[in-house]
């Protein structure tokens, strides 16, 4: 399991508590913004230029210095030749796992050649950076971009299911109006009823509305197209909210084994513990 995977499981043990604590009422009162109006405002904070240099930081000198040189080709660019160094670029990052800048650079890509997989690429990049990030405002902006970037794409493309996934996955996860997002989510699964993403997101906001059979189901479809620590950490937790602690006991154990990080070991070994006793 890679550092990244790692990380995310970590968070998850930390806001698991937070997500079920947190009432679907909260979300929906909250003021609320166009997502054209936010995403102009966030362009005039935060561009390709900051959020590079920020990502810049703790990178392999070497690396850096082969991002700059890119960076300075693509300044005197145009044209294809302009898309072509863009890509080289959004790959050098892709190799650091960094993927804020990549929403930025497919975003441009996008708007230098519009083509549904720029925007499809920009919205996926800017979602995975914003998922779990510390800074509210950065993240705030970057769900906006996300927005944005996917309904661009579903202009482009109104038969993508990846595109109609992510833009109802922005909703629900980052604005004022989850169940906007839930709608565009339910129509993905009921063309595609495997659909990963879109049953992990509903699973996540099933959790979080106290929903569990249906976090359950959610997370069981996830688990037999794509098993992973974290999804299994889900599937645990909505077993042991309904009291089913042999079934969690299990899932459990299988996130840890996937996950095979000792911090997060520590922390199911005492939900494990717990459950042997209260089963």
């Amino acid at each position: 399991m890679n550092t990244k995977q790692i990380v995310v499981i970590v968070v998850v043990v930390a806001l698991t508590g937070t997500l079920l604590m947190q009432p679907i009422k909260g979300l929906v009162d909250k003021n609320n913004d166009t997502t054209e109006a936010v995403a102009d405002e966030a362009s005039s904070m935060y561009t390709l230029e900051t959020v590079s240099e920020q990502s810049k930081q703790g990178v392999n000198p070497s690396l850096v210095q082969d991002i700059t040189t890119i960076e300075s080709q693509v300044e005197k660019a145009e044209g294809d030749a302009k898309v072509q160094l863009l890509q080289q670029l959004a790959d050098k990052w892709n190799d650091v796992a960094k993927t804020i800048p990549q929403g930025f650079i497919y975003e441009e890509m996008a708007k230098l050649s519009p083509k549904a997989e720029y925007w499809l690429k920009s919205g996926d990049a800017y979602r995975t950076g914003y998922t779990n990030l510390q800074d509210t405002a950065l993240a705030s902006a970057l769900n906006a971009r996300a927005i944005q970037a996917y309904e661009k794409a579903l202009e482009l493309d109104t038969a993508s299911l990846a595109a109609k996934t992510g833009l109802g996955a922005a909703f629900v996860t980052g604005t004022a109006n989850p169940m906007a997002g839930i709608s565009l989510l339910l129509e993905v699964v009921k063309a595609d009823p495997q659909n990963v993403d879109a049953n992990r997101t509903l699973g996540l906001f099933s959790l979080q509305s106290q929903q569990f059979d249906k976090a359950i189901d959610r997370f069981k479809k996830v688990v037999e197209q794509k098993p992973d620590a974290e999804s299994y950490f889900y599937l645990a937790t909505g077993y042991e909210k309904i009291g089913l602690a042999t079934e969690a006991i299990a899932a459990y154990q299988k996130s840890k084994e996937l996950a095979a990080d000792p911090t997060l070991s520590q922390y199911i070994d005492r939900q494990i513990d717990a459950l042997s006793k209260s089963n």
